[in-house]
């Protein structure tokens, strides 16, 4: 029997796929995992529990589907905007846009309820957020939809349209006021959405769809945006946003240009404007005149999406295209433009994504992610496959990308069955690795659906990174806006946020809970004061806890779970793989972490002790960096697995992992 103990010292290739289960050969083996749900890779090495998502708000239908898109002004002045079947809503620091407040001055019991408020201006079919009423304390920071209005009055119905009934509510006594969401109308249906592509410049966005015209977003102050209908000065040929058939896909800015392509009846020409007069497209032979060009290629491939790098990349269904000047330094003209073929892969019609000088893409059957980059040495793109070792992570498609920047470098993706997939990389320190995400709750008989994500870049250490979460709540189904909580929560595990769709409640020493009516009927799991707290169900919007808490975070529950590929250990007799074999003891190195299991397989796991006897029974097990030494409960077999498992509403962050096991030579 030879002894040896294993060396899993980082796991920066991220999951990898089934098909390498036996490529102890590749170097990435080492660093990587069978199994890597609900965990994020760190380009040190670590994986760490990602974050809990914060409840923000529910869309305006939930029985629609409906698609985030970022608006960046700033650091300091972005938005997360909401498009849904016609309208526009507006997120800013976490939070739904709204009016200014109408002053309430009574509210009925009745059925419906009948609110007062002296010109208040609104309409049937609004929505409104009630907060700050006295005695009536059941509406309060709920949202309804006004019914029935009149000058000074209006009636209340949930969002779903239904009365609701203020019998029994408490007594109105005083003040409360109600704030209107702020939307704007649009021209695009739902089934239009992720379709549509955009480009920024400081406060306008320029919307394109082939079923419509081209779009102007403008924005001028947190509650005032115009969606307008563009019209571009000059007539190209071919012609360009006159009438269906002529409206382009994709939309881009390059080199002071504005660029259009793809629409209906020429989806392989390009169409630039006149260089610093956006929407002039008057062409001619002029260094600054605007250009129409085409794509000469033995198909017609139907270009998908532009790319702004050192020069304009171009994916089409059939291939990849460069669009560049004659002279490598020199801007392009009417007179110097030319397109080269880079490689033939072909492209989804899914927008690509920039990270540093690289463009990601999606390729045209929506299983593989390349990286679109620029290699000197063959003076050409080259479109490397970042699915190659986890092709089974983008199984069954991928509809949308995102890209979170800061605490560390993601792209975050949504396959098409509602699993979130993070990769997370950065090219130079060799960090190329997949992880998958399941969110806390349920839709129908399965998990949680993820359906639209988008990040905004901020003035703090981290990105804003948003999702629509689809699920079925106390029976029905909901669709609600989420924000991903920060990866770097400090030292004090009372602000640990480890629970999705979750409220945080803080203040006076408190046992009864509410403002869950989102989460209503669903067993919830609680951090109260930086201890787990049993589960516990929602009622009538809130919780009773089994003792009193100043910090309290509510939230679904998730399992993050890592497990290590088969160990791998050469003695005197060769490999170990295929020889009866048992781990005896695993060393785990963590960070900041309290409250893990660890064990051979999934159904055999063991919660590791972190409270020693000189702790405070009354306070909680502080947070633990350093090695913990564990028996392993294992038997003989040819596998080997470790697997390290976080259930309860706390951080995991695994730096390395050292099994000791003992292999039979006979």
């Amino acid at each position: 029997m030879a002894k040896q103990t294993v060396a899993f010292t980082n796991f920066t290739a991220g999951e990898l796929s089934p098909r390498l289960d036996g490529r102890t050969d590749v170097g990435k083996y080492f660093n990587g995992c069978k199994t890597l749900e609900n965990m994020v890779v760190h380009p040190h090495g670590a994986a760490t529990r990602r974050p809990g998502t914060k409840f923000v708000h529910e869309v305006k239908t939930s029985s629609e589907k409906t698609r985030l898109i970022p608006f960046e002004f700033s650091t300091t002045q972005t938005y997360i905007m909401e498009f849904g079947n016609q309208y526009i809503r507006f997120y800013k620091d976490q939070g739904i846009i709204t009016l200014t407040d109408k002053t309430i001055s009574a509210i009925t019991k009745a059925n419906p309820g009948v609110v007062t408020a002296t010109s208040h201006g609104y309409s049937n079919g609004d929505h409104v957020i009630i907060s700050s009423v006295g005695g009536m304390v059941e509406v309060n920071g709920k949202t309804f939809k006004v019914a029935n209005v009149t000058t000074n009055t209006f009636e209340l119905q949930n969002v779903d349209g239904q009365n609701v009934n203020t019998s029994s509510f408490t007594t109105y006594t005083s003040g409360g006021v109600a704030n209107k969401i702020y939307e704007i109308a649009s021209p695009y249906p739902t089934a239009d959405l992720f379709d549509i592509k955009f480009a920024q410049s400081a406060d306008i966005m320029y919307i394109v769809h082939p079923s419509h015209a081209i779009r102007k977003l403008s924005r001028t102050g947190h509650t005032s945006w115009t969606l307008s209908t563009v019209s571009i000065t000059g007539s190209p040929s071919p012609a360009l946003n006159t009438g269906t058939g002529k409206f382009p896909s994709c939309v881009t800015f390059f080199e002071q240009r504005l660029v259009f392509a793809g629409s209906d009846d020429n989806p392989q020409t390009l169409f630039f404007s006149k260089s610093a007069e956006l929407e002039n497209f008057t062409t001619g032979t002029n260094a600054t005149d605007a250009m129409v060009y085409s794509i000469a290629s033995n198909k017609v491939n139907a270009i998908r999406y532009l790319s702004a790098q050192r020069s304009l990349l171009v994916g089409t269904v059939g291939g990849e295209f460069v669009v560049s000047a004659s002279g490598t330094t020199s801007p392009i003209t009417p007179t110097n433009i030319q397109i080269q073929r880079q490689s033939s892969y072909g492209s989804a019609n899914v927008d690509a994504v920039q990270i540093e000088n690289v463009t990601m893409f999606l390729q045209r059957a929506k299983r593989k992610i390349r990286e679109l980059t620029y290699n000197l040495n063959i003076d050409q793109y080259q479109a490397t496959d970042l699915t190659l070792l986890a092709e089974h992570i983008t199984e069954g498609g991928i509809n949308e990308m995102a890209y979170q920047q800061e605490p560390d470098s993601i792209l975050w993706c949504v396959r098409n069955d509602g699993t979130l997939l993070g990769f997370t990389y950065a090219r130079a320190e060799s960090v190329t690795g997949w992880h998958r995400h399941i969110m806390g709750g349920s839709f129908s008989s399965g998990n949680a659906v993820v359906e639209s994500v988008a990040s905004v870049p901020t003035d703090l250490n981290e990105d804003e990174f948003f999702v629509i979460t689809k699920r079925t709540i106390n029976g029905s189904t909901r669709r609600y806006v989420e924000h991903l909580e920060l990866f770097d929560f400090g030292t004090d595990q009372k602000d640990a946020f480890f629970v999705d769709s979750g409220l945080t409640y803080s203040g006076g020493a408190a046992t009864t809970i509410s403002g869950l009516d989102h989460l209503e009927g669903q067993s919830v799991s609680i951090l109260a004061d930086g201890s787990t707290h049993p589960n516990k169900t929602v009622s009538n919007g809130s919780i009773t806890l089994e003792r009193s808490s100043t910090k309290v975070h509510i939230g679904l529950g998730y399992t993050s779970l890592l497990e290590t590929m088969r160990v791998e250990s050469r003695g005197d007799g060769g490999t170990s793989q295929s020889k009866d074999k048992r781990i005896h003891e695993v060393t785990l190195r963590l960070h900041e972490t309290v409250g893990v299991e660890v064990g051979p397989n999934v159904n055999n796991m063991e919660r590791i002790p972190f409270r020693s006897s000189a702790a405070a029974m009354n306070s909680p097990v502080p947070l633990f960096t350093g090695d913990k030494q564990i028996e392993f409960s294992d038997d003989f077999n040819t596998d080997g697995f470790v697997v390290v498992r976080q259930t309860q509403p706390l951080p995991l962050s695994l730096l390395s992992a050292y099994p000791r096991i003992t292999i039979n030579e006979g």
